[in-house]
């Protein structure tokens, strides 16, 4: 499948759920999801026989400044060779995306990276704790308005 034909697809059976795409003059054509909504075109995308995209390729958090977060999801089918993006977009003040980790397993440990390093609350997710930081560690790492704390537990932080 073309980008095109995923997006065609996609709009007419979820409709409002698809909020927008970039299909032409881009390196990855990508589509829109609205977060709530991402759990079930994933299972659809996984399983439809014209799709069958059975593998996460890899799923990313992204902090899009003004206090936008995004979620990017690189989806391949093994069968079909055919490759698609898909992209959520939240708030700080509301960063909650529906998990895709019983549709895609691997999305487990890429969900709980996501949390830790960006606070994007994946509902639904199983086990949603920190992977990389200390349980107590305060802050997202990777958002662009994260100030590395001095010190942590009395000892200083190198930087």
């Amino acid at each position: 499948m073309i980008p095109q034909e995923f997006n065609d697809l996609l709009t007419s059976t979820f409709g409002e759920a698809i909020l927008e795409s970039k299909l032409d003059g881009v390196f990855d054509p990508f589509i829109v999801v609205a977060p709530d909504r991402m759990p079930e075109v994933a299972r659809f995308l996984r399983d439809n026989e014209k799709t069958l995209c059975d593998a996460l390729m890899c799923l990313s958090g992204v902090d899009l400044t003004k206090g936008k977060l995004g979620v990017v999801y690189h989806l391949h089918s093994t069968k079909f060779n055919h490759k698609i993006v898909l992209k959520a977009f939240v708030t700080v003040e509301h960063p909650h995306v529906g998990s895709v980790e019983a549709v895609w397993k691997t999305a487990n440990w890429h969900e709980r990276e996501a949390f830790d390093m960006f606070g994007i609350v994946f509902d639904g997710h199983p086990d949603l704790r920190r992977i990389l930081m200390p349980d107590d560690w305060e802050g997202y790492p990777l958002r662009k308005d994260y100030q590395v704390p001095e010190f942590y537990n009395g000892m200083k932080v190198p930087y």
